[in-house]
């Protein structure tokens, strides 16, 4: 009864160390019945994730984080190891890629499976990669804003700078002034407001009376709409008469009769032809000029001495008897 005993309680030890190492096991995620493979993946860095965090594939957890610690060749660099359900068929070519699992920062692997029909095997070493974290993203989308603002910072603070330099004792004399220029300028344009509502007042009834003409002028424009319309048609069949007459055919040739002109002209002007010769040639002139003053010395003869060229006798004529004499100071014929 003894033995029995014993062999009781040291059944009952083992089976409670038993359970509390598989209760441990389990509370860390870690399934001591299922047949696990181990995988590795390297990293420069590994944002707080620990021992127990979960290896998930597409949100379904598949094997958690056993172990972390240094590469024990490469300085700084950090191997994972990663504990996967076995039945798991992972390509060689996928991605274990840190990221943020929850709000609170809390960490997890992810498997993103690769399109390689070659499966990786256990030991192999993923490719790692690092989901940036949430102050990360917001970082580094509030860089640019916080380079805009300070860029903004800059041009305010020159903008003060030259409204400093600009808005002087002077300045701000001469924006007075200005104002006061307003002013008056307001109170000139209400003066001629009312000078011109006084003028208008006053010249009433002239106004009035502008406004009857005008409209007796319409009225008499309306009377003689037929008339002003015949007008218009008038003019209009005019002016089609005119188009319809060959007006370049009477240019062209006028300015053919022009050419022509300007031709004989220049003939003329050179000493071409017969009336080219008379309007150059002195020699023609002269000779009209002295037959011309032959002519009248021989007219103011035949006045003077009519017998001389007409005479009657029966005895007949003496040939001294009124001969001709040359006028005073021109020399006698021989």
């Amino acid at each position: 009864m003894k033995i029995r005993r014993e062999i009781r309680i040291g059944f009952v030890v083992i089976v409670a160390i038993a359970l509390f190492i598989w209760g441990a096991n389990y509370l860390k995620g870690t399934d001591l019945f299922k047949n696990k493979r181990l995988f590795y993946a390297q990293y420069g860095r590994i944002e707080g994730l620990v021992p127990s965090n979960p290896v998930v594939i597409n949100g379904l957890k598949v094997g958690q984080v056993s172990e972390v610690y240094f590469h024990p060749k490469i300085p700084g660099r950090i191997m994972v190891k990663l504990s996967i359900d076995n039945e798991i068929v992972i390509p060689y070519n996928s991605i274990a890629r840190i990221y943020s699992s929850d709000l609170m920062g809390s960490k997890a692997i992810e498997i993103q499976l690769g399109n390689s029909e070659i499966p990786a095997v256990e030991g192999d070493t993923l490719i790692s990669m690092i989901q940036t974290s949430l102050q990360e993203e917001v970082s580094i989308q509030m860089l640019p804003l916080k380079k805009k603002i300070e860029d903004l910072v800059g041009s305010i603070d020159s903008v003060v700078a030259v409204i400093q330099v600009i808005f002087n004792d002077e300045t701000r004399e001469n924006l007075v002034r200005s104002f006061e220029s307003i002013r008056n300028t307001i109170a000139s344009i209400e003066h001629t407001s009312y000078n011109l509502d006084t003028l208008m007042a006053s010249q009433r009834s002239r106004l009035t009376a502008i406004f009857a003409h005008v409209e007796s002028i319409t009225l008499n424009l309306k009377n003689n709409n037929e008339e002003i319309a015949n007008i218009i048609s008038n003019v209009s069949a005019f002016s089609d008469t005119l188009a319809r007459t060959n007006i370049a055919g009477v240019i062209n040739k006028a300015n053919d009769a022009l050419v022509k002109t300007f031709s004989v002209m220049d003939k003329i002007d050179k000493g071409e032809g017969s009336l080219g010769m008379l309007v150059n040639n002195d020699t023609l002139y002269q000779q009209l000029e002295a037959a011309s003053k032959d002519l009248d010395l021989l007219m103011e003869d035949l006045r003077l001495n009519p017998n001389r060229y007409i005479h009657f006798s029966i005895f007949g004529r003496n040939p001294k008897k009124n001969q001709y004499q040359p006028p005073p100071g021109e020399k006698k014929n021989k």
